[in-house]
C-alpha cells in the first residue's frame, strides 16, 4: 500500500489527560498495526484493530514521558520510515532514533512542519508533491495549534528554514491537543425512596464511588470536586465496587450485566464482562485476593452467583432464599465466609470456597437490606427494614447481640458500614438519622440528626478512613462530624436528574455556573473549586427549560410549571413576588438591556419589561422554538419550526414584526447573537449552523457543516470570533466565524447523552452540560 493511499499522520481520537508526569492520547490511523512505528520513548498502553466501512483502522493508545516531549513524537509507517530515514549525508539513520531525535533537532532549529488544526486530521499528502513546504502541503493549510495553559508550548508552525536538504524531506508530524477536560462536576447519586443506595470505597482510602443512570461516578474523598465518570454500561447501573487490589472495579446493571474494568488508566479499559443471571444486580462482593466475585439480585431462575473473576467459572452456589437477595458480603480473611440478606426476611451464611449454603438466620421480621463483614473478619452485621441490627460471629455465624438491645433505629435501616479498625459500626436509616455504634460495648457513640424533611432520610453510608459519608433521599452526600452530630462537616450538592440548561455569570470577582434540571432544581457552581449549592426557598416545581442573566444581575428562568422567575444572584433566594405566571407554558427566553425579556410560549411570544408582561403576539403562523435579543436591545430574533428566523423590533412596550425572515437550513433549534452584535448564529435540525452578518442586512455570512445529527444548542465565545455548537450526535464543535474549515471537534463530550447546554467562562474555557446530570469545563486552544 503506497503512502498516497494511506492517511497519515494518525488521528487524534480522544482528549488529552495531562498529569505532572505523563500524558495519554488515543490515536487512529488508516493502516495495519504492523505498519506503524512507535517512538522508542513511548509506551504502548493498548492497541486494537477495528473494522470500518473504509477498511482497517488501527487504534493505538500510547503514553509519553511528559507533554512537551510528547508533542514531538511521531507515528509513521515503516514504509515511510524506510524512505525518509536518510540523514544530511545521505546515510540511513537508525529507524528507532530518527522520528524523535531528528524531529527535536529540527524543532529546536525552527524547521518543523506545522501541526494540523481543524478540519479532519491526517489529510493524505502525495509523495511526489510533498516537499515539506506549508504552501504545498494540505496538512499545513491552516495555522498550528497554540499554547495551552499549564503546558509548555512547542514551536510547531514555523516556516522551514533554508539549509541542506535531504534526498527527500522527511514528513514530521507533531501532535498537540486542541482541547482537554479541565474539570468535571459530577452528578449526585440516583436514589429511590425505600431502596438502599450502595457507596463503594477505594481500598487505599482515596476515592469513593456510586452510580447514577448508566454512569459510575468516582470522586476523591478529600476533594469531591475531583471526579471521573465511567459511561460504558448500556443499562442503568445499580452497584459498583473496587476490587481489594484497587486495580479494578466491578459494576452491575439492571440487565444483569457485570463489567470488570481498569481503574489505573483514564480510559478504564474493559477487562471482563459477564451475565451471572438475567435480572437486576443489586449488590456484589470480592474476596480479599481479588480473584472471586459474588453477585446477587433479582434473577429469574436464581438470585445469586459466585465465580472466578478472570474466567467466570463457578466457585459455589448461592441458595437458601426464595425471594430477591438485596445484599452480599464476603469475609476478607481466611477461612472465607459469605453472607446474604434477602426480601424473605432472612440472612444466609455460607462456607467456602467452593461456597456452600450452611444455614439461615431468621432473626429479622422485615426485609434484610444490608449485610457487612468487619474488616478483620471477626464479626458481620445485618440491617433490616424492621429497624434492627444483629451482630454475628464472622467464622461460625453464631448470633452475638442485637445492637441497642432491641430496635437500633425508629425507621428501617438501609445501610451499615464498619470502621477501619472493626470496633465501630455506622448505620443509616429512614428515620432521618445516622448512628455510630460501639459494637463491643453494644452502645451508641453518636447520633446524627440529618433533618426533619422526608428528603433527609438516609439511604446509604460509607466509613472511609476518617471520613463518614451518608447519602440522603435528596441525593446529597453528607460528611458527618463526630464532634458536632447536628451539623455535617460538609454537604455535597448538585444534580441527580438530567440538566436541561445552563448559563454563566461573574459575581464578586468569581465566575459561577448556573444549571437547571428537569426536576425544577437550580444549582450554582464555583467554576474554580466546584463548590456548589442551590437557592433557598421554594422555586420551580417542574423542568427548568431556559435561563439567562440580565443586566440587573438577576437569573431569569422559565419552567414547565408555567412561570418565569427572576432570582437575585446576590441573595440567591427565591421570592414569590418574582415569579410571573404565564398563560401558556414557556419554553425559551432571552434577556436584553432596559429590563426586557422575550419569552417564547407554545404558539405565543410574550414581551416582558421590569418583571411584568406588557405585550403578547399570538396567531404567529409558525411554532416559535428559540429566541435571542440583539445586544443593542432593539431587535429580537425568533427561530421557528418552519425553518425561518423571524425578526421583531422592540418598541417601548410592544413587539412589532419587521416582516423580514432569514432562511435556515431546517427547523431552528437554537440561535444566538455574538456579544458585539455583529453576527447571528442559527442552528437547525438538519445538522447545519448558519451565521448571518447583521451589518450586511442579515446576509448569509458562512455555513458550517460537521454535525451528524440535529444541532441543539449554540454559544458565542467572548472573543466574538468563535462559537460552539452541540448536537444530538454527542459532538461539540468550536467554529471559527471566518473559516468554516477551522474547527475544534470534541467527540463524545458527555458520552451517553447529547449536550443540552453550552456557555463560555472566557475565550479559552467552554462549559457543557448534559442529561447525565454533570457539568464539564473544557480548555480550548486555537493558535
Amino acid at each position: 500500500m503506497g503512502s498516497e493511499e494511506r492517511q497519515f499522520p494518525v488521528r487524534l481520537q480522544e482528549n488529552l489527560m495531562a498529569t505532572q508526569d505523563q500524558t495519554k492520547l488515543v490515536y487512529k490511523c488508516n493502516a495495519m498495526l504492523s505498519d506503524v512505528e512507535i517512538p522508542k520513548d513511548c509506551e504502548i498502553l493498548s492497541k486494537e484493530l477495528l473494522t470500518r466501512a473504509s477498511g482497517y483502522t488501527a487504534e493505538l493508545q500510547i503514553q509519553g514521558v511528559c507533554f512537551h516531549q510528547y508533542s514531538s513524537h511521531l507515528l509513521v509507517s515503516k514504509e515511510e520510515r524506510d524512505e525518509d530515514t536518510t540523514d544530511l549525508k545521505g546515510n540511513t539513520d537508525s529507524a528507532q532514533e530518527l522520528p524523535s531525535q531528528e524531529f527535536r533537532k529540527r524543532r529546536n532549529s525552527g524547521t518543523c512542519i506545522a501541526s494540523p488544526v481543524g478540519g479532519d486530521y491526517g489529510d493524505s499528502i502525495p509523495a511526489d508533491k510533498d516537499d515539506g513546504s506549508p504552501a504545498k502541503s494540505k496538512l499545513c493549510r491552516r495555522s498550528s495549534v497554540g499554547h495551552i495553559p499549564g503546558i509548555p508550548p512547542a514551536t510547531a508552525g514555523a516556516e522551514p528554514a533554508q539549509g541542506p536538504r535531504l534526498g527527500r524531506e522527511p514528513r514530521f508530524y507533531p501532535f498537540l491537543p486542541l482541547f482537554f477536560t479541565e474539570k468535571v462536576f459530577a452528578s449526585l447519586p440516583q436514589v429511590e425512596r425505600g431502596v438502599s443506595k450502595i457507596i463503594g470505597g477505594d481500598p487505599k482510602g482515596n476515592n469513593f464511588l456510586y452510580t447514577n443512570g448508566k454512569c459510575v461516578v468516582i470522586r476523591n474523598v478529600d476533594n469531591p470536586a475531583i471526579a471521573d465518570i465511567y459511561t460504558e454500561h448500556a443499562h442503568q447501573v445499580v452497584v459498583a465496587k473496587y476490587a481489594p487490589s484497587g486495580f479494578y472495579i466491578a459494576s452491575g446493571d439492571v440487565s444483569g450485566k457485570l463489567r470488570i474494568w481498569d481503574t489505573t488508566q483514564k480510559e478504564h479499559l474493559l477487562k471482563y464482562e459477564y451475565q451471572p443471571f438475567a435480572g437486576k444486580i443489586k449488590d456484589l462482593a470480592w474476596t480479599e485476593d481479588s480473584k472471586r466475585i459474588a453477585v446477587v439480585g433479582e434473577g429469574r431462575e436464581k438470585f445469586g452467583a459466585v465465580f472466578l473473576w478472570d474466567s467466570g467459572s463457578s466457585v459455589g452456589e448461592i441458595t437458601g432464599h426464595n425471594k430477591v437477595i438485596n445484599s452480599v458480603d464476603i469475609k476478607q480473611t481466611r477461612p472465607y465466609r459469605l453472607a446474604t440478606g434477602s426480601d424473605d426476611n432472612c440472612a444466609a451464611f455460607f462456607e467456602g470456597p467452593p461456597f456452600k449454603f450452611k444455614f439461615t438466620l431468621s432473626d429479622h421480621t422485615r426485609f434484610v437490606n444490608c449485610v457487612r463483614f468487619s474488616p478483620d473478619g471477626n464479626r458481620f452485621a445485618t440491617a433490616s427494614a424492621d429497624g434492627q441490627i444483629f451482630v454475628y460471629d464472622g467464622k461460625t455465624g453464631e448470633k452475638v447481640c442485637a445492637l441497642g438491645g432491641g430496635k437500633a433505629h425508629d425507621g428501617g435501616i438501609y445501610a451499615i458500614s464498619w470502621s477501619p479498625d472493626s470496633s465501630q459500626l455506622l448505620s443509616a436509616s429512614g428515620d432521618k438519622t445516622a448512628k455510630i455504634w460501639d459494637v463491643g460495648a453494644n452502645s451508641i457513640v453518636n447520633t446524627f440528626n440529618m433533618g426533619s424533611n422526608v428528603l433527609d432520610q438516609q439511604l446509604g453510608c460509607l466509613w472511609q478512613k476518617e471520613h463518614l459519608l451518608t447519602i440522603s433521599l435528596s441525593g446529597y452526600i453528607n460528611y458527618l462530624d463526630k464532634n458536632n452530630p447536628n451539623k455535617p462537616l460538609r454537604v455535597i450538592k448538585g444534580h441527580s436528574k438530567s440538566i436541561q440548561c445552563l448559563t454563566v455569570h461573574k459575581n464578586g470577582g468569581k465566575s459561577y455556573i448556573y444549571s437547571g434540571s428537569n426536576d425544577g432544581h437550580i444549582n450554582y457552581w464555583d467554576s474554580e473549586t466546584g463548590e456548589n449549592d442551590g437557592f433557598s426557598g421554594k422555586g420551580h416545581t417542574n423542568q427548568v427549560s431556559r435561563m439567562a442573566v440580565d443586566e440587573m444581575d438577576q437569573l431569569v428562568t422559565c419552567s414547565m410549571d408555567d412561570t418565569v422567575r427572576y432570582t437575585n444572584l446576590s441573595k440567591r433566594d427565591y421570592s414569590g413576588q418574582d415569579a410571573v405566571k404565564m398563560d401558556v407554558q414557556p419554553k425559551c427566553l432571552a434577556v436584553g438591556p432596559g429590563g426586557y425579556t422575550v419569552v417564547l410560549c407554545i404558539g405565543q411570544i410574550v414581551l416582558m419589561k421590569d418583571k411584568k408582561k406588557c405585550f403578547a403576539v399570538d396567531d404567529l403562523g409558525y411554532e416559535p422554538e428559540a429566541v435571542a435579543i440583539h445586544p443593542a436591545g432593539s431587535t429580537a430574533a425568533v427561530g421557528g419550526a418552519d425553518g425561518n428566523v423571524h425578526l421583531y423590533s422592540i418598541q417601548g412596550t410592544s413587539l412589532k414584526s419587521d416582516d423580514k425572515t432569514l432562511e435556515a437550513k431546517g427547523p431552528v433549534t437554537d440561535l444566538a447573537y455574538s456579544h458585539d452584535g455583529a453576527f447571528l448564529a442559527v442552528c437547525d435540525a438538519n445538522k447545519v449552523v448558519t451565521v448571518f452578518s447583521v451589518a450586511d442586512g442579515y446576509a448569509e455570512h458562512n455555513v458550517f457543516y460537521g454535525h451528524h445529527a440535529k444541532v441543539v444548542c449554540i454559544a458565542w465565545s467572548p472573543d466574538n470570533e468563535h462559537f460552539a455548537s452541540g448536537g444530538m450526535d454527542m459532538m461539540v464543535y468550536v467554529w471559527t466565524v471566518s473559516d468554516p474549515e477551522t474547527r475544534v471537534k470534541i467527540p463524545d463530550a458527555h458520552r451517553l447523552h447529547h449536550v443540552s447546554g453550552l456557555a463560555w467562562l472566557d475565550e479559552h474555557t467552554l462549559v457543557t452540560t448534559s442529561h447525565d446530570a454533570s457539568v464539564k469545563e473544557w480548555s480550548i486552544s486555537y493558535n
